[in-house]
């Protein structure tokens, strides 16, 4: 199975979750749920909370086809940008030494502090950088989780009471509050929310 076809996903019709898994394997029960589901299905990408677009037309050979097909152009895109990244900086900082140079948009004042700090400003800006990252340990995961969760929620839950309030202690990291305000919500909304909220998405809550 190609690594497209493996990524966990999740499906609901409305407010209920009809299949979580690969995502061949909630596609094609999907399809087969087709005569019972009632309006329509979104899929959500698990590591990202984004809506994925299944083609479910036709038989089980020409829907694996088709992700597969889709699968393939995703990973060209990211090979391409990554080679057009790498090839905007071969020519700049010392490669050698795994420098890489980036414009860096800083106001007077803090160009005049950089001036004064010994070694100049680039070491001044990693010695910066590396103490962001100590002290940020885990921030960037939370982020993340944040933000899955907002497009999961931005996509079924806009109309339920409480959504401004719940992304609000969503974003302030206010679990209890967080909580509080899904209580009246779907429960199966309520709980994959939980879910995409922490740092492994596929670890969901009971």
């Amino acid at each position: 199975m190609s690594e497209y076809l493996s990524i966990p996903c999740t499906a609901f019709s409305g407010t209920e979750r009809i299949a979580r898994g690969a995502l061949i394997d909630v596609a094609l029960a999907i399809k087969a749920a087709e005569a019972q589901v009632q309006g329509p299905v979104l899929t959500f990408d698990d590591a990202s909370g984004m809506v994925i677009d299944l083609d479910l037309r036709g038989t089980t050979a020409e829907i694996v086809k088709r992700l597969n097909e889709h699968g393939e152009l995703e990973a060209l895109a990211a090979r391409t940008r990554l080679q057009l990244a790498s090839a905007s900086n071969r020519s700049r900082g010392r490669p050698k030494l795994g420098v890489v140079a980036r414009e860096v948009t800083l106001l007077p004042r803090h160009w005049e502090w950089l001036a004064r700090q010994s070694g100049g400003a680039s070491q001044a800006l990693r010695r910066l950088v590396d103490e962001a990252r100590r002290t940020d340990e885990g921030q960037p995961d939370r982020k993340a989780a944040h933000e899955r969760t907002y497009r999961f929620l931005s996509a079924l839950a806009g109309d339920l009471p409480g959504y401004e309030e719940a992304i609000r202690a969503l974003f302030a990291s206010d679990d209890e509050l967080f909580i509080e305000r899904m209580s009246a919500w779907p429960i199966d909304i309520q709980n994959h929310a939980l879910a995409l909220a922490q740092s492994n998405p596929t670890e969901e809550r009971s």
